[in-house]
């Protein structure tokens, strides 16, 4: 459609005006410095949001239109951003952009829009913001203090909320810590056969363990560290002085002998195993060639190498028993997911291992009740029984529990909140993992 249109042109008379020709303008057809119409240019806007740039100007010449991606680009960069509005619900979170540098993100729980991203996560920027933008009836957001302060501040009449997610993160951590902390009852966990007591096949290769290069570092090790531990040493002070590890220096301390530093790793199953019985007895009636066993279990049904075979029967030449496939017993970590997870969702066997687990450690089972309560408040949304468990914890003996729960105590109204009602921040971290994948797009 072609459209001839004769318009007027006005001149100035006024010499000293910096405006000499005027040309009149047809409301909703013509815009001043405007090559093209209002109805054009909102169409080149909703395709560059669409599509961008290169996309955006291969849809425009379909339309007749052609533009470059350029300008394509430069008109979405011309569209006025909407102004901002504090939200009925926001989302307080931070995130590290780089190394400990750190950023703060708000976002509207309700649209699930970002609103601003600043560097930095102090409580003054954030009072400043929402001091800015009054509106805020509740922020979610961590046990963060120094954003707890930020939104008294700066929203005083706002509902904190305690996000469900980090509450349930910090006692997970709590509860490995005293998982480490008890690492000596771990083992309890195996099977029964492998709770008895360690029989004088057992005995004989950790005493041939105690005579080789690796088991005597271990005791000179275990034996220096604990003389230095025992009178009161702090680990860093230990660590500089023997020239080791911190995290080293912790291990042998809380280890109650050198035999737990020097465990021996379980040995995965493997298809010898269902002939480990007949390898006894053939080399109990006397026959000791690798290759020959080898041969007999090839007519058996044995599909492996025949090294597989001589390494296992290498321990029969030594005097020691074979090695038979152990159980390992669980980390620090591993039992502290066994003690969070739901038990609806852990397995038969992890069951039957947490219940041996915490019969053999009145610690581990304090524990594990405690942290099953705390998920039955989170589960039915129910918080009227939050200051007993708050009590319970700080009367639990149990130093990482006690350090959580006067945490817990001081900000109590927003862990109420976040127990009881449906909001989180789960908006938040959605929107971080956007944020931080644009940067790695963008940073290469």
């Amino acid at each position: 459609m072609l459209i001839e249109l004769s318009v007027r042109r006005l001149y100035c008379e006024n010499a000293t005006c910096g405006k000499v020709t005027f040309v009149e303008q047809v409301p909703g057809l013509t815009v001043r410095y405007q090559r093209r119409t209002p109805l054009l240019q909102h169409m080149v806007e909703a395709v560059g949001v669409l599509l961008a740039g290169r996309g955006g100007a291969r849809m425009l010449r379909v339309l007749d239109v052609a533009l470059s991606r350029c300008t394509v680009l430069s008109q979405l960069m011309r569209i006025p951003l909407p102004l901002l509005q504090a939200p009925r619900v926001l989302g307080v979170d931070d995130f590290a952009l780089y190394r400990d540098t750190y950023g703060t993100l708000l976002v509207d729980a309700t649209t699930r829009l970002p609103l601003t991203l600043w560097e930095g996560r102090d409580a003054e920027q954030l009072s400043h913001w929402l001091r800015g933008h009054p509106g805020a009836e509740v922020v979610c957001r961590d046990g963060s203090l120094t954003y707890r302060q930020g939104i008294a501040d700066g929203a005083p009449e706002a509902v904190q909320v305690s996000d469900r997610f980090h509450l349930w993160q910090d006692l997970s951590h709590r509860v490995q810590e005293i998982a480490a902390a008890h690492r000596g009852c771990l083992p309890a966990a195996r099977s029964p056969a492998e709770e008895t007591a360690p029989s004088s096949t057992e005995l004989s290769v950790e005493d041939a363990a105690a005579h080789t290069r690796a088991g005597r570092h271990a005791r000179r090790l275990f034996e220096a560290v604990h003389t230095l531990t025992d009178t009161g040493r702090s680990y860093s002070a230990a660590a500089r002085e023997l020239a080791l590890d911190r995290k080293t220096v912790r291990k042998y301390a809380h280890a109650r002998s050198w035999q737990e530093v020097m465990r021996r790793p379980p040995r995965r199953p493997s298809t010898l195993d269902p002939y480990l019985d007949y390898l006894q007895q053939r080399w109990d009636e006397g026959e000791h060639s690798a290759k020959h066993l080898h041969q007999e279990l090839l007519g058996k049904g044995y599909l492996g190498h025949y090294q597989r075979v001589k390494m296992a029967v290498a321990p029969l030449r030594r005097g020691l028993p074979l090695d038979q496939p152990r159980e390992r017993p669980p980390s620090p970590r591993e039992a502290a997911r066994w003690i969070t997870t739901h038990p609806d969702r852990r397995s038969l066997h992890v069951s039957h291992r947490l219940h041996r687990l915490v019969e053999h450690c009145p610690e581990l089972k304090r524990t594990h009740d405690l942290a099953r309560r705390f998920a039955n408040m989170l589960d039915n949304r129910d918080a009227s029984s939050l200051p007993s468990w708050l009590d319970e914890l700080s009367h639990s003996g149990l130093a990482p529990l006690a350090g959580i729960a006067g945490a817990l105590r001081e900000d109590q109204h927003a862990v109420a909140q976040g127990i009881a009602t449906t909001y989180n921040s789960g908006v938040n971290e959605g929107r971080i993992t956007d944020v931080k994948l644009q940067k790695r797009l963008m940073a290469g």
